[in-house]
């Protein structure tokens, strides 16, 4: 259930719009809305009601229109929004949460938006708050003054919006798009000098500048004509910094950067008022005014301010636990997954997450990709990090899978915002609907908060752009089979690659999951193990849940069975996880021409080759070899140990050599309970 102010009254629900009856019924929800969770006097609604003197029958029309309200509203289920409209005395109470009324949410998106500190997430925010508005605030209410007062409250916060809009493209460098958003706006309202003070800037920028200069007359001829005034600071301001820059430039104006070089700086705040906020439970406003001429002489739907996007902003409480502007109060989210089980080694990796994702020192917040073949355990080594210094991150810690490597489908951005903005605790009615909006909501939420966010298994530097925090005192870890170069690129995020475990290493991990007797009994059997493996901690654990299930199995047994490469594939695996699976799900990711060139690529007999060699193998020319070999190198696929010298992991090669991506001949007892099954990805493989 919705309730409109911004435009005709209204309620809608799930199954349309709700009849409200004459303009007397719907005056009375309106001023109700007005100020929601508060109680008001039935002599105030008179009073609104007629703006002569009202009738004897007054109280009796009132009631009436009360009684027919709270039955409209209880046939549209009111009860199950938490709605109840109550009578006290010779007093009405509406009881709903403040995020149902459309004003409410449009506040609240204004508040996040900041034009000058991030513009880039102030234009999504301020367009979906602008988009709520259907028309001339309280439209289908009487003509009285205190409804004529509220309307215009409302308007003049529009009118803010609308400016600040233009800032925040300005800002941007986007001047045509500044100008395109202040010009109806400035038509409509040719007195708010600093409306029409944005719009000449704008023109300005665009090389405009006689359209910019005229309306600056304009409106002079209007103050003067209607209010007998000469034009104020703003006005004034804008159009000397005009002639100063056409003076210092010849009178050649061309397209100016976003913040007002060269002697034109970008547009201020405009400076409108501020509302005061009645909290549904009950929180007192932190600051704010009262809006002079509302009925009852305030006005509630404006932004709440205690415990919201100030608080968001400047890192106050716990995170969520203090609440946001569009959230619940709760504790910080912890959505990591449990630290991976018989975690070892990569102190090398950890050490370099952490120089990675500590260094304060561009004020800028920190991004790192972990990354590396299937089945290397990037995931493990990511999470492992997070929950390691997850005290360095009170606010919170997000975690999800993006599932660029796995069954069906990689996850859209929108789905993890909404998931991500839940957890933050916004309401679900409040989460916006464009993934652009939520992405700028979830970094304006997380603009002053310390959190760390991992995003694990992720397809291209795309799906993950949308997710990141922009605060200074936020961190990022992604995780990707893929280099992720275009994040690299524009978001100098810091690589961290992962590579095969040694023998070492290894053994460490089989003794850490069979037991260290079980595996010191016949070292050079571990030892072969990993060489068997690969060094991969996915398929290292795999070979260990066979010899779990097995505990009379020596390891040289179950190295004797890894030789037959017919079989190797299917023995390393454990139920839903395995390398099979792991790489057919890199594979899966492949143009035709590159699947065709990894299966030629399987024919090598050492594994090395350069691209003469594997042009020769695949019947491709050499560039399209070479380009073919830098996307398998990209994707972890093959690895380039150095200039033209490649490699190709034997797991890879007898993967790659059936083109169904499926081990031949699984037969064999140690084989039985070990069939490939397809859904293993970064997950499984990273408990190493």
């Amino acid at each position: 259930m919705e309730f409109s102010l911004l435009g005709p009254i209204a309620v809608t629900t799930g199954s349309g719009e709700l009849s409200l009856g004459p303009a007397k019924r719907r005056s009375v929800l309106a001023l109700l809305l007005l100020q929601p969770n508060t109680t008001v006097p039935l002599e105030q609604l008179i009073d609104s009601l007629w703006e002569d003197e009202p009738p004897e029958h007054a109280r009796t029309v009132v009631q009436g229109h009360v009684s027919r309200l709270r039955a409209t509203l209880a046939e549209g289920g009111a009860q199950a929004y938490g709605i109840e409209l109550t009578t006290h005395g010779s007093a009405y109470l509406l009881r709903l949460p403040e995020e149902l009324i459309d004003a409410h949410r449009f506040g609240e998106l204004v508040a996040l938006a900041r034009p000058e500190a991030a513009p880039a997430d102030a234009v999504p925010l301020l367009r979906e708050a602008l988009g709520l508005w259907r028309g001339p605030a309280l439209t289908g209410t009487v003509t009285s003054p205190p409804f004529a007062a509220a309307a215009h409250a409302l308007e003049e916060r529009r009118l803010t919006a609308v400016e600040a809009l233009g800032r925040a493209h300005g800002a941007l460098g986007e001047h045509e798009h500044a100008a395109a958003v202040l010009y109806s706006a400035a038509v409509n309202h040719p007195l708010r000098e600093g409306l029409i003070a944005g719009l000449m800037r704008a023109l300005f920028r665009t090389g405009r500048q006689s359209d910019a200069l005229e309306w600056f007359h304009r409106t002079r001829r209007l103050l003067n004509e209607e209010l007998g005034v000469d034009p104020g600071e703003r006005l004034r301001g804008a159009y000397e910094e005009i002639l100063r820059a056409e003076a210092a430039h010849g009178g050649r104006q061309a397209a100016r950067p976003a913040r007002g070089t060269q002697g034109l700086p970008a547009d201020g705040p405009a400076g409108a008022p501020s509302f005061h906020v009645k909290h549904a439970g009950g929180q007192p406003p932190v600051q704010g005014s009262t809006a002079a001429g509302a009925p009852g002489g305030t006005s509630s739907v404006a932004p709440p301010s205690a415990g919201s996007p100030h608080d968001a902003r400047h890192g106050s409480g716990s995170g969520a636990g203090s609440g946001t502007g569009t959230g619940r109060a709760g504790a910080a989210p912890r959505l990591l997954p449990r630290p991976p089980a018989r975690f070892l080694g990569r102190e090398d990796q950890l050490g370099a997450l952490t120089r990675a994702l500590t260094d304060r020192a561009s004020g800028e917040s920190p991004l790192a990709v972990v990354v590396g073949p299937a089945g290397v355990g990037k995931t493990a080594c990511a999470v492992q990090w997070a929950h390691l210094h997850a005290g360095a991150f009170p606010d919170g810690q997000l975690f999800a899978d993006l599932r660029g490597f796995g069954e069906g489908d990689e996850a859209q951005p929108a789905e993890i915002l909404r998931d991500f903005l839940l957890a933050l605790g916004t309401p679900p009615e409040r989460v916006p609907g464009s993934a652009q909006a939520a992405s700028a909501l979830f970094r304006s939420l997380v603009a002053e908060r310390r959190l760390l966010v991992v995003l694990d298994n992720a397809r291209s530097s795309a799906q993950v752009r949308p997710l990141l925090p922009g605060g200074p005192h936020c961190a990022t870890v992604v995780t990707s089979r893929s280099r992720l170069d275009g994040l690299v690129a524009t978001d100098c995020a810091r690589p961290v690659g992962l590579h095969a475990l040694g023998h070492e290493e290894g053994a460490a991990l089989l003794g850490a999951m069979l037991g260290p007797e079980r595996v010191a009994e016949d070292p050079a059997a571990a030892r072969e193990l990993v060489d068997l493996c690969d060094g991969l901690p996915l398929a290292l654990r795999a070979a260990a849940a066979q010899l779990t299930a097995r505990p009379r199995w020596r390891l040289a047994r179950l190295a004797a069975a890894l030789r037959d490469e017919r079989r190797r594939l299917a023995l390393l695996s454990a139920e839903d996880t395995g390398m099979a699976a792991a790489l057919r799900m890199s594979v899966a990711r492949l143009s035709a021409d590159d699947a065709r060139l990894l299966s030629a690529l399987a024919r090598s007999a050492d594994g090395h080759l350069n691209a003469s060699v594997a042009a020769a193998l695949a019947g491709y020319d050499p560039e399209r070899t070479q380009d073919g070999l830098d996307r398998l190198a990209e994707m972890h696929l093959v690895d380039e140990e150095a200039t033209d010298v490649y490699t190709i992991s034997t797991l890879t090669q007898l993967f790659a050599r059936d083109e169904r991506g499926e081990s031949r001949g699984r037969g064999g007892g140690g084989a039985r309970g070990a069939q490939d099954r397809s859904g293993a990805d970064d997950e499984p493989e990273g408990r190493g």
